[in-house]
């Protein structure tokens, strides 16, 4: 679960509550290639990112890894459910060097309990996020590998984009391992997609970089709905 304060959630989160949060917070670094909890350990945390980058991944019965979310600074990771026993249905890896507050799941319970403003807003927070992962799941499913393709760059895009040379320059260096990681397709099959994008004009990609020069066609493949960017996000 996320909820980014640079990414215009502030209205969900307020500064007051931030604040709140970060009371109950323990200040942790965390370096690059460790993991914050893997999947099958006990959820009784979450982790907010001050800086630095976490990716969580889900595991199959194949023994492929599956990219759910990447993560940046000002996310909340983790998992909260009803249940007092559960335990985390993914694993979350640093990627990057990171900064991280560690929220007990017993403090934060206390915390929504003395604070009704807050619980309100937490509450709009979960639903948002159940917004996001059901749009990530109508992309995956809905309109083929390309849609899927389509709408990872749209919301890498929306993550990590910055206007240049009359496109989108994508500030995050990917690789067509990692994007299939992330659709739940072979390396293999992008390299193809990514091939016709190319000869279309819609795409450049140099030294690890994506430069988008047509958002509209891109649009078009996967259906966009407009979503605001808060959930069509990486």
């Amino acid at each position: 679960m996320m909820v980014n304060r640079a990414e215009g959630l502030e209205p969900i989160l307020s500064n007051e509550s931030f604040e709140l949060l970060k009371g109950i917070m323990y200040i942790k670094q965390v370096e690059k290639g460790s993991c914050l909890f893997w999947e099958g350990d006990k959820a009784d945390k979450l982790f907010f990112l001050f800086g630095g980058r976490v990716r969580t991944t889900k595991s199959s019965d194949s023994g492929r890894t599956l990219t759910l979310y990447l993560h940046q600074k000002g996310d909340l990771i983790g998992q909260v459910d009803p249940f007092q026993d559960s335990v985390h249905g993914f694993s979350a890896e640093v990627t990057e060097d990171a900064k991280v507050g560690v929220i007990q799941r017993k403090d934060l319970e206390v915390l929504l309990w003395q604070h009704g403003d807050l619980a309100v807003e937490f509450m709009k927070w979960m639903g948002l996020m159940h917004r996001l992962t059901q749009t990530k799941f109508r992309d995956l499913m809905m309109f083929g590998k390309t849609g899927a393709l389509c709408s990872l760059l749209i919301r890498l895009s929306n993550s990590y984009g910055k206007d240049k040379d009359g496109g989108i320059f994508i500030d995050l260096k990917i690789n067509n391992t990692e994007m299939a990681d992330m659709i739940g397709a072979t390396r293999e099959s992008v390299n193809r997609m990514l091939s016709d994008l190319k000869k279309e004009d819609v795409i450049q990609y140099a030294d690890g970089h994506f430069l988008i020069k047509d958002l509209h066609y891109l649009r078009d493949v996967c259906h966009c709905e407009n979503c605001p960017k808060e959930i069509c996000r990486m």
